[in-house]
């Protein structure tokens, strides 16, 4: 699925926008918004847990309740980057770039392990 097009540095000014008039900075510590991203990420949880492996993963009951806790955790995040000093669009593009060296393509696709494991029928370096 396609998301809707929209600027990150919008979205980050407009979370900061809608703190900034509840008078909320006072609460939003780094410390603070880690541990409420984690309680976020909690409830995302919950809506599948349980489920097992089925298709659909999410059950259609629960499609806006699975959309809002995933915006709550954007939120959070977006604000958490925000608060520590952290360019989240150029932190996610430098992270990428480090991934797609740890992961080449031809050494990876298709599989689920670790960069330091060796493929499957190969020795571990010791």
């Amino acid at each position: 699925m396609a998301f809707t097009q929209r600027d990150f540095e919008d979205i980050r000014r407009e979370v900061a926008q809608f703190a900034d008039e509840r008078d909320w900075e006072q609460f939003h510590s780094p410390r603070n918004l880690l541990l409420a991203l984690i309680g976020e990420v909690g409830e995302v949880a919950e809506i599948v847990r349980w489920q097992g492996d089925s298709d659909p993963a999410i059950p259609a009951d629960k499609r806006e309740d699975w959309a809002d806790e995933l915006a709550d955790v954007l939120t959070l995040l977006v604000r958490l980057a925000d608060r520590s000093g952290v360019d989240l669009t150029a932190a996610f593009a430098h992270k990428l770039a480090k991934a797609r060296l740890k992961y080449p393509v031809e050494r990876f696709r298709g599989s689920n392990r670790k960069y330091d494991e060796p493929p499957a029928g190969e020795a571990s370096p010791r």
